[in-house]
């Protein structure tokens, strides 16, 4: 039953499946094109509505002295990870995001990158960041101590956040799932109705994670600029 449950997780059935289950993590790029030539619709301009909003709060969290196209990295990562996690949603669909592979693979470059270009370009600044203000001289020490580790556990934390809240939310419909051919009509209506509940709460979980992703990665590079 266990390993059942979690074989929904498992990319590699055979080497060709695994490297399709991979690549559908990047069937997004080849909609860009054809998104540009479509005619304007409602999901459209709902869609570039979310990303001037998303721009405009990148751009109050980077700071007045951010570029113009310094939001361009942090929206792209929020539409990779919000398509990715409504892909998953799908039936018969891999869920890329909720693999560690995937989330590090965003999280540890970011954060690698923001951590190089501080201590190369703001070395005083990286350095007076480890020790938060008015703190006494006896415990300097231990704030530095602190300060490195909770710096080095952000990727981790960024990774198995966005993981864990989508491998919690697919196992509850897995296991709600399996017990439907095992009861009655009845109950079996409830079922359906609750599945359907939680799919809802599902989707509203990929937009809320992709979204606490993207913040916390600005808010990264914005300690650093």
């Amino acid at each position: 039953m266990m390993s059942n449950l979690f074989s929904v997780f498992d990319p590699s059935t055979s080497l060709m499946n695994m490297q399709l289950n991979w690549l559908s993590t990047f069937i997004g790029l080849f909609m860009i094109p054809v998104a540009f030539w479509m005619m304007p619709n409602r999901p459209y301009h709902m869609w570039n509505s979310l990303l001037k909003t998303l721009h405009s709060e990148f751009k109050i969290l980077l700071g007045p002295n951010s570029s113009a196209g310094s939001t361009l990295l942090f929206v792209t990562l929020f539409s990779i990870i919000v398509f990715n996690n409504f892909m998953g949603l799908m039936p018969y669909v891999f869920t890329s995001t909720s693999h560690l592979a995937m989330t590090l693979s965003l999280s540890l470059p970011l954060w690698l990158g923001f951590m190089l270009y501080g201590w190369i370009n703001h070395t005083k600044h990286m350095f007076a960041h480890l020790v938060p203000q008015g703190t006494p001289a006896f415990l300097m020490p231990f704030m530095v101590l602190i300060e490195t580790l909770s710096n080095i556990m952000r990727p981790g934390t960024l990774a198995v956040r966005l993981a864990a809240n989508m491998i919690a939310g697919h196992l509850l419909l897995t296991l709600l799932a399996s017990t439907g051919p095992s009861l009655t009509t009845t109950i079996l209506s409830l079922l359906i109705f609750s599945q359907i509940l939680l799919l809802t709460l599902e989707a509203a979980v990929a937009v809320i994670q992709s979204y606490v992703f993207a913040v916390l990665s600005t808010l990264y590079a914005s300690e650093v600029n």
